[in-house]
């Protein structure tokens, strides 16, 4: 069963470190991702459909919105992996350098000896659930800023070629976003929602897909997963509350979701959040 050892959530985004056994469902983010290997077997993380190496010598970075999802390969151990999901507009103000949307150059990341002592680092402060010095913003920083710099290193914009996901949207898939923003709680009917944005329900998948980078229906889980994630770990509500309030009929329906998104089940998650440091 997959891990959450340590959680911390701030103004970076969240970072977390998971013991990973287990496959994950194909999914997305709004924040820049990265994923780190710390110790354990080797594993893969497939992005955009296309299996890449997790190990000591290499990481993953995943864009924004861009669909991917862990997988085992030795599933006799699990595979201790650092995990960042990191706001845009953090990066951007910290580094000044990165584009508006912290997208990567391209998704494997070779480790150099700087990179491995920084995660090694990072991994030890979150394990110890020791962030009293305030310096794991800090460490966060260098590590994407490494990360990032590295994912650039021999590729040119022009290299990677596709268009930045939702950065010239069409008004009408604005529309059947914001409509997905306001019915999160809802059942929702995507067939619904294309009509109500003025498009057919084919064409709105393909024009979903073609402007956003990935199908609607993995936005949409996206959304819960993001409101579920801030109610968690603001401790406010239980857990069956917020999965009411996000549309699943049962605790045990939202449980699933959560672990096939999250990696583990929604009170573990909450349970292992450190703390909100800012």
């Amino acid at each position: 069963m997959s891990i959450a050892h340590a959680v911390a959530h701030g103004a970076f985004g969240r970072t977390c470190l998971f013991g990973l056994d287990r496959q994950m469902v194909p999914h997305a983010h709004r924040e820049g991702h990265l994923i780190f290997h710390v110790s354990g077997p080797p594993a893969q993380v497939v992005v955009d459909g296309q299996p890449l190496p997790l190990s000591p010598t290499m990481a993953t970075a995943i864009s924004p919105w861009q669909p991917h999802y862990f997988k085992p390969i030795d599933l006799r151990q699990p595979t201790l992996t650092l995990v960042l999901y990191i706001r845009p507009g953090w990066f951007v103000e910290a580094s000044r350098q990165a584009s508006g949307i912290l997208r990567f150059g391209r998704s494997t990341v070779e480790m150099s000896t700087h990179l491995s002592r920084l995660v090694t680092e990072t991994a030890r402060v979150l394990a110890q659930h020791r962030d009293g010095d305030g310096g794991l913003e800090d460490r966060l920083g260098a590590l994407t800023q490494a990360a990032f710099d590295l994912t650039w290193q021999w590729t040119s914009p022009a290299d990677v070629g596709a268009a930045e996901p939702g950065r010239s949207c069409d008004f009408r898939l604005r529309r059947a976003i914001t409509l997905l923003s306001e019915k999160l709680g809802e059942p929702i009917d995507l067939a619904a929602v294309s009509r109500a944005a003025g498009l057919s329900r084919p064409h709105f998948f393909k024009l979903f897909r073609e402007q956003m980078g990935l199908p609607p229906t993995l936005f949409l889980n996206a959304l819960r997963m993001e409101r579920a994630i801030d109610r968690l770990a603001r401790g406010e509500e239980t857990v069956s509350e917020i999965g009411f309030d996000l549309g699943f009929a049962t605790p045990a329906s939202f449980s699933r979701f959560f672990i096939a998104n999250g990696v583990v089940p929604p009170s573990a998650y909450r349970r292992n959040v450190v703390g909100l440091a800012h």
